[in-house]
């Protein structure tokens, strides 16, 4: 009988280990790459994931009003690069999406722990997580587009308040 080892899901205060990966068009960014412009949100998902499907719209919103210098946003998918493009166009994402893939056995989805998606991490640029999340929480998105000075939820616009990930 073999023993499971748990992994820790990290979390707000912890440090963001350093990776590489590709994006979808070949070109690789580091952890550290990405910081240098400032702190980033990485948003990590599966494209048949309904609570994924739920969340990345209104993450476009917050990419597309963020302010020069505020927050940039990175999608991390755990899928092959043509169903990732696939699920981009399908549900408007534009911001720069990276590939942690089942045949590279997701090292940097492992390496943050991570054991549901849609899981958020916002990285400050010294490498610390400051804030992170599980599943659809609307005062989390709240929270982050606060940050980049912009509202994610439009009047009348029904969003739960929760969905399991």
């Amino acid at each position: 009988m073999g023993f499971w080892k748990s992994r820790k899901t990290l979390e707000a205060g912890d440090r963001a280990p350093d990776f590489e990966l590709s994006g979808l068009g070949g070109e690789a960014h580091s952890l550290q790459s990405i910081l240098q412009g400032g702190p980033a949100l990485l948003a990590f998902f599966k494209v048949s994931c309904p609570v994924c499907q739920l969340a990345f719209p209104f993450l476009e919103r917050i990419h597309q009003g963020a302010g020069e210098g505020t927050l940039r946003l990175f999608a991390i998918s755990q899928d092959d690069a043509r169903s990732t493009r696939d699920y981009n166009r399908q549900y408007g994402v534009t911001f720069t999406t990276l590939l942690d893939e089942a045949g590279k056995g997701y090292p940097v989805s492992n390496a943050f722990g991570i054991t549901t998606v849609p899981a958020l991490y916002l990285v400050e640029a010294n490498g610390s997580i400051s804030a992170a999340s599980s599943g659809f929480a609307k005062r989390d998105l709240e929270a982050v587009a606060e940050r980049a000075g912009v509202t994610p939820f439009r009047p009348g616009e029904y969003v739960p308040e929760w969905q399991a990930g």
